[in-house]
């Protein structure tokens, strides 16, 4: 899919406050028919939060119910984990990182509805994969160290995650008519926290561990973070797509012109988390939205990016997963982002 155009077409973060799984596919396939993605269901069970769901297979990983987490026990002799986790790896079996669906109960079930309904309108399919960074910085050991701290059960970390998004691709791939292509995200919130006193990770690490990440993807790459961070950073990588919440930080990417200027123009594109997943939802409209996406528009066009450029390089999102939101709400900003991405793309 070299050089798509997204072209305003609307798509969503992939977290959903259904328990009822069919629903949430049917509100995805209605909303977005030629970008949907599969529903993460954080409420239906511990096993589909966001850290949780993708573990499955990691060697060390231990599930505390109880707390409503996962950590890795690093407290005994690691090592014949690790050797059996490579001696997988190594065979390049994909299938044995798959998301089965104990863990991810919206993949396989959005799965089946594609293969009955195969929307015509139909571009790209979205899976998504919590990003290294996030994870690594999120899930600790027994001691309650984050684990990309350590190096050799974080190399663990990181080719699971690689391979649960190329697993995903391969899923997509046999499942979609010629012509339309694949779009995994790797979503980091935990960028935001880049350069604090409390994390103490460089630049050039969260380059390269991203980069190993959308390495494995043969098709389009995004990465998500839903708060402030140096954009540049995801500019330098591999990465495809920059996912952003422009309702609540817009300015935080405007910062940075020059380089945002020469990601799109060699190709890269940009997600408007544009509609809030916040009770900010309750007061706003396709009007309300629209205007504020134009004038976010106007004033990187002032800042010398091309207008038309950019447009063609956008998809309209909301601004972060809607899995927190109650259902009523959340079905309301998928429908928003619907609406005004049709809304942009008749005027434009």
């Amino acid at each position: 899919m070299a050089g798509f155009k997204p072209c305003c077409i609307p798509t969503a973060i992939g977290s959903m406050p259904h328990t009822d799984a069919k629903r949430a596919c049917q509100i995805v396939l209605e909303n977005f028919p030629e970008v949907p993605v599969w529903p993460q269901l954080p409420r239906l069970s511990l096993r589909e939060n966001m850290y949780i769901q993708y573990s499955e297979g990691m060697p060390c990983v231990v599930m505390d119910e109880q707390r409503h987490r996962i950590f890795f026990d690093t407290s005994v002799d690691v090592t014949p984990k690790i050797e059996k986790f490579y001696e997988r790896y190594l065979a390049k079996d994909i299938d044995v990182f798959a998301l089965t669906p104990h863990y991810a109960q919206g993949f396989h079930l959005f799965v089946d509805f594609l293969k009955e309904s195969r929307p015509k309108e139909l571009k790209l399919l979205k899976g998504q994969v919590t990003g290294p960074v996030s994870f690594g910085l999120t899930v600790t050991d027994e001691n309650k160290k984050a684990i990309i701290y350590n190096e050799v059960i974080f190399d663990t970390v990181l080719k699971t995650l690689a391979l649960k998004a190329k697993w995903q691709e391969k899923e997509f791939t046999q499942i979609v008519p010629k012509g339309v292509g694949t779009l995994i995200f790797f979503d980091e919130p935990y960028l935001v926290s880049l350069g604090s006193a409390f994390v103490s990770i460089q630049r050039d690490q969260v380059i390269n561990y991203i980069n190993e990440c959308v390495g494995t993807i043969d098709g389009l790459t995004g990465v998500h973070c839903c708060g402030r961070t140096d954009w540049t950073i995801l500019m330098d990588t591999k990465v495809d797509v920059v996912s952003f919440d422009a309702y609540n930080y817009f300015e935080s990417l405007a910062l940075y012109p020059k380089e945002l200027k020469g990601f799109l123009e060699r190709g890269g594109l940009l997600a408007w988390g544009i509609v809030p997943t916040l009770e900010d939802i309750a007061g706003e409209s396709t009007e309300s939205l629209m205007k504020r996406f134009e004038s976010n528009i106007d004033l990187l066009g002032n800042k010398g990016i091309d207008k038309e450029l950019l447009l063609q390089s956008s998809f309209v999102t909301p601004s972060c997963g809607t899995g927190s939101l109650p259902v009523e709400l959340a079905e309301r900003v998928l429908n928003l982002t619907r609406s005004l991405s049709k809304a942009m793309r008749e005027k434009y």
